[in-house]
């Protein structure tokens, strides 16, 4: 028989197969409960894939050594021997039912800090695995469960670990572990070591620590950052380079607390990032600190100037209409019964410095892209209708078959269904598009 293929109510030891759970290069797992203690609830299984695999004692080992809220806690090991003598070792752990922190991401709305919180028990986790003497050596966020009873973050997949005083299993280049998520230091070492067949790579707690930073970053930005480091050809020869990171609070509405943390924990230099304590307690912190936007969906952040090009559909339109505007400022007519709307301000902010009326629409349009000017959106595939009129939406009454939602005119788009698309809006399970007022036209003052 074979470890992957063990049929329904099969036993293992005094453990009862009640179904096949999924495999990985060195082990497969079954859901399984105990036989004659059904009322002691559900167990995983983790069994090896190959006879007298050694990694399992070292998961076995590492497990055994810790007793945490985020670790799945070790209940029994053995060997399941089959025809022939064969045997192949076996671990049974706590069951946890949920799902892989990017599945979770995938369906739930995440906020800074939510991402904080869950980030914060990953690096207890690896807190409590250092302190055990242990690197965990595949952080990375399939390894990580939210479990669905409490949504709660915890660390999984030991298989790849390695303690102090261990045997070396690992007797050729590269090293386990994830190459996406594998530290500066561990892929330098890599390139340097390249025509070192027998050189190993010493992993530290720092490298879980970087791969944790790729997790966050990977999580808020729906991507992952550059890799770690390359090899670039110089004047000089091949030389390495770091590519520079991207702070996730540029591009996403993100809290500053998290941006700046997810960078610290992708530093290249190693004492830089803070051991995973430092980590925990500093993403605790922030999670307690942090402001309202820390409670805001995380969405990619678009400058309003890109906004209006959407909306109209060129820049001659998206222009057009600003310049009508402005001159409706300077002229103290407005939009609003000559009063502007915050929204309006910085655009009349430009009135008052610029010059000519084309040049303030140009000035309104291409210089736009400010703090102010930056607001969440959704990516592109499925937006909420705002809870405010957007910039020159019209306004009630609506014209039919015109329907006011949220203080604005929006057409529904009877072809089309959620995700909505590009430049449309869900509400209510339907697609909308907003009614943009038209522009002013540019000869309503004397030249």
């Amino acid at each position: 028989m074979d470890p992957t293929t063990i049929p329904n109510g099969e036993t293992v030891g005094p453990w009862r197969v009640l179904n096949w759970c999924g495999q990985g290069s060195y082990g497969v797992v079954y859901l399984v409960d105990r036989v004659g203690h059904a009322g002691e609830g559900l167990f995983a299984l983790k069994i090896a894939r190959h006879a007298l695999n050694p990694r399992f004692e070292r998961e076995v080992e590492l497990l055994a050594r810790m007793q945490h809220p985020h670790v799945p806690r070790l209940h029994d090991r053995g060997w399941w021997t089959v025809r022939g003598g064969v045997a192949f070792p076996y671990l049974v752990m706590d069951w946890v039912e949920g799902a892989t922190l990017y599945e979770w991401n995938a369906r739930h709305p995440l906020t800074s800090r939510r991402a904080l919180r869950l980030l914060a028990q990953v690096a207890r986790a690896l807190e409590a695995t250092h302190g055990a003497g242990g690197v965990h050596r595949d952080v990375k966020g399939d390894n990580i469960v939210v479990r669905r009873e409490d949504a709660q973050a915890v660390l999984l997949d030991f298989g790849s670990a390695v303690y102090e005083g261990a045997s070396v299993l690992t007797h050729h280049p590269p090293p386990p572990g994830t190459p996406r998520y594998q530290s500066p230091e561990c892929v330098r070492f890599q390139w340097e070591t390249l025509r070192q067949p027998t050189a190993r790579y010493a992993s530290q707690p720092e490298d879980d620590v970087y791969a944790l930073g790729v997790t966050a970053y990977r999580l808020v930005m729906g991507r992952y950052p550059p890799a770690a480091m390359e090899m670039k050809e110089t004047g000089e020869g091949v030389q390495p380079f770091y590519p520079p990171v991207e702070p996730p609070g540029k591009t996403m509405n993100v809290s500053p607390e998290l941006s700046r943390l997810i960078m610290r924990m992708l530093s290249r230099e190693p004492s830089k990032r803070g051991n995973a304590a430092e980590i925990a307690q500093a993403l605790e912190r922030a999670a307690k600190r942090a402001g309202r936007r820390a409670d805001q969906p995380i969405t990619r952040l678009v400058a309003r100037k890109y906004l209006l090009r959407a909306w109209f559909g060129t820049w001659a339109q998206a222009r057009e209409w600003l310049l009508g505007v402005a001159l409706g400022l300077v002229l103290g007519t407005g939009m609003d019964g000559g009063k502007p709307s915050p929204h309006m301000e910085p655009t009349l902010e430009v009135a008052k410095e610029g010059g000519g009326a084309v040049g303030l629409a140009d000035a309104a349009v291409e210089g736009s892209v400010s703090a102010e000017w930056l607001e969440p959106v959704q990516d592109g595939i499925l937006l909420d209708i705002p809870k405010k009129p957007l910039l020159g939406q019209s306004r009630p009454p609506c014209d039919k078959p015109e329907i006011e939602i949220n203080e604005g005119c929006w057409v529904r788009l009877l072809d089309a269904s959620p995700p909505c698309g590009e430049r449309r809006y869900e509400w209510k399970g339907k697609c909308y598009k907003p009614m943009i007022n038209p522009p002013r036209p540019s000869t309503s003052i004397s030249p």
